[in-house]
């Protein structure tokens, strides 16, 4: 038995959880998730639990157990606190701000870089150098993080660009670096 896919999944007050089928919506007061998923897998909402069962030991049945487990855990943590991801802008000059619903970062190009909010996505500048990144969904949360991270990411000689909060930048020595005789 998987150990992931046999845990139960506690819904917390205030989330309100559907199983159609294989499909799942899960409503709370970050948002609204619903995703279908494989149909061999039993989903089931028991005493405020949801439990996820697979029909066999096949390979298949058991690698798709915890994952349909861990989405659905994800859909409703996700709805009742949200996910969050943390950027850093370091650089001279490289700075980010938000006008509007869009996200203006300055980093070293001839042009500023102007990124769009995206439905179910919100973006706040606590700082000209800190970037945060909230939303229920954590994979949509993941992906929006990575693409203003591709805007210029970090360089490993200074360190200059674009940074996940918790990422640490491994450095290289310059040419100067080397030892001289």
């Amino acid at each position: 038995m998987s150990r992931i896919g046999r845990k139960p999944i506690t819904v917390p007050a205030g989330v309100d959880v559907k199983i159609d089928g294989n499909t799942v919506t899960v409503k709370g007061p970050k948002g609204t998730l619903t995703q279908s998923f494989h149909k061999d897998m039993a989903i089931t909402l028991e005493g405020g639990e949801i439990l996820v069962k697979r029909p066999t030991d096949e390979k298949e049945h058991r690698s798709l157990h915890g994952l349909t487990r861990t989405l659905v855990a994800n859909m409703v943590e996700g709805c009742s606190n949200g996910f969050k991801k943390e950027l850093e802008v370091n650089g001279v000059g490289y700075r980010a701000a938000k006008q509007g619903s869009n996200l203006v970062l300055t980093l070293g190009y001839s042009h500023q870089v102007i990124v769009s909010e995206v439905p179910g996505i919100t973006i706040d500048v606590p700082a000209p150098n800190k970037v945060i990144i909230n939303g229920p969904d954590k994979q949509q949360v993941g992906q929006f993080a990575a693409e203003v991270r591709e805007k210029r990411p970090p360089e490993p000689y200074k360190g200059k660009g674009i940074k996940y909060a918790d990422e640490v930048i491994i450095r290289k020595e310059g040419k100067a670096g080397k030892g001289k005789k």
